[in-house]
């Protein structure tokens, strides 16, 4: 009869594994599921993000494609919806007009020359708007690197906790056999698959991520570069 009860209470199913858990196992368990929920979130923000600067980028691109002078190209770029390309843009041409007072006005005519110096502090300015919009797009991005890096050790501390519950249990009743351990070993590796779910996809999201952040940095230094040409080819510098 004794034996009957026993295997009754043995959990059959993953569900039923769960439920019957430890509670510092459900705690892990808790706190993962947090993660994961927290990651799969960033995930689906950045994703947006990431989507809506490159409709913005493919825009501005194809507005400066349409101005073949700076001129025209300004007065189109300030018609688009505020983006990092169009405030990288102002920021050179508001820069250079505090350089030379009344020598660009503001629909981005002008004429003149910058000292050396003043040349450095421009593309100095420009570095500092692309490191601004870099920033702005890489928010948040760090966390898929935590969660990916913490998941698999909050899998580890359940599983030691469970596997310290087996030998536990194996000791008050001085049974060692497979049914008597058994449970306890399952509990604990339910901890490890917990912790390795959350943790593969927010590694990948983070790489992924990564990537794409310095593909839109490159994107605005190559902007930042072009302008800097640009206002040489007319004369601004």
């Amino acid at each position: 009869m004794i034996l009957l009860q026993a295997a009754a209470a043995v959990p059959t199913t993953p569900l039923e594994l769960v439920l019957t858990s430890s509670p510092e196992t459900k705690v892990v368990l808790a706190v993962t599921a947090v993660f994961s929920v927290a990651s799969w979130f960033l995930i689906g923000l950045k994703w947006i993000q990431f989507r809506r600067l490159g409709r913005q980028a493919d825009r501005f691109n194809a507005e400066l494609a349409r101005s073949p002078k700076l001129q025209e190209a300004y007065r189109g770029a300030m018609k688009l919806p505020p983006s990092p390309f169009g405030r990288l843009f102002r920021e050179g041409l508001n820069f250079y007009s505090q350089l030379q007072p009344g020598v660009i006005r503001e629909d981005g005519t002008g004429h003149g020359a910058l000292s050396p110096t003043q040349l450095e502090a421009l593309k100095m300015v420009l570095g500092k708007q692309v490191a601004t919009e870099r920033d702005a797009a890489a928010r948040y991005v760090g966390w898929l690197a935590t969660i990916g890096a913490v998941s698999p050790l909050l899998g580890l501390l359940g599983t030691v906790l469970g596997v310290m519950d087996a030998f536990i249990g194996i000791s008050r009743s001085g049974s060692g056999n497979l049914a008597a351990v058994a449970p306890g070993v399952a509990e604990a590796l339910v901890t490890t698959v917990a912790g390795l779910a959350a943790a593969i996809p927010a590694v990948m999201a983070y790489n992924y991520f990564a990537g794409k952040v310095g593909d839109f940095e490159s994107q605005l230094e190559g902007f930042g570069n072009g302008l800097v040409g640009w206002m040489a080819r007319e004369g601004l510098l």
